[in-house]
């Protein structure tokens, strides 16, 4: 399974970075070499930081936390909208809208707008308003469910995050950090590795690669999903409250819990050769 995982990213062509004029140096640890002016990044960094990945997000699906992913970059939105539904949780590929966490409860408040106005659809489609009226509410139901849709089942904050090129998105990394939510990105040369807590080094403008992780982080959330429906089956009801999250502690220290883990991940597979908190308008 590990030799046909290194085989898909390899094929993929996730370890190729950016220009070696635009790197961020922070990328140091993680790049392999450079070739016509491109940095070629260390798969086995790759490799590390996604097994790393996939076993926090399956450890936090099995205490009953959900995943969010977000990608609003062309190349992303596709993957995300077809992989992450069938794992049943939220993502968001449109626009990350200031506020969608530090301000979750008007987020709230505008999904409960849009299924009203989906409701008043399926009673009369809109028959029993004027013309003008009519428009103005297909309108504002088609911006709501663009902007929401993909987290409208979403009733509490994300256990976890899965970014798809920090560069594009810095406000929701830094809305997650402000709260303490841990968060896993798909990191290319050009990005800095210290805004996130379990970085996996890799092409983010590629289709295919951003295909390949997310798949995986997927199967991890199925994963999950299993270990929490056999625990529940096997102990009584109640026992899984004491597997709860500790109190978010500073960032760097849950860095350096997954670093810990990180051993444990490698002994275990096979080596490859300032957020806005006011104004939210959808």
């Amino acid at each position: 399974m590990a030799n046909t995982l290194v085989q898909d990213l390899v094929e993929s062509g996730i370890h190729f970075g950016q220009r070696s004029s635009g790197w961020n140096p922070k990328m140091g640890p993680y790049i392999y070499g450079k070739r016509n002016g491109i940095h070629i990044i260390d798969i086995k960094e790759t490799i590390k930081g996604l097994l790393l990945a996939k076993k926090y997000i399956a450890k936090i699906v099995a205490d009953g936390k959900d995943v969010c992913f977000v990608g609003t970059k062309r190349q992303s939105k596709s993957v995300l909208e077809t992989r992450v539904p069938d794992v049943k949780m939220h993502y968001v590929t449109e626009r990350w809208l200031g506020g969608t966490l530090t301000n979750f409860r008007t987020i709230r408040l505008r999904l409960k707008r849009l299924e009203e106005l989906e409701a008043i659809e399926r009673s009369d489609n809109f028959a029993s308003y004027s013309k003008k009226m009519e428009s103005q509410l297909k309108r504002e139901k088609a911006k709501i469910a663009r902007n929401l849709d993909g987290i409208r089942r979403m009733e509490k904050l994300p256990g976890a995050m899965v970014i798809v090129d920090v560069r594009h998105e810095l406000t929701a990394l830094k809305e997650a950090r402000k709260l303490g939510i841990p968060t896993i990105a798909l990191i290319d040369t050009d990005g800095d590795p210290d805004l996130v807590d379990i970085p996996i080094p890799g092409n983010d403008d590629s289709m295919r690669s951003i295909d390949v992780v997310v798949r995986e982080l997927c199967l991890a959330v199925a994963e999950g999903r299993e270990h929490r429906s056999s625990a529940e089956s096997a102990s009584p009801a109640g026992d899984a409250a004491s597997t709860g999250d500790q109190p978010a502690q500073a960032r760097r220290s849950r860095r350096a819990q997954f670093r810990a883990d990180d051993s444990h991940a490698e002994a275990t597979h096979t080596e490859p050769a300032a957020p806005s908190q006011a104004g939210v308008t959808t």
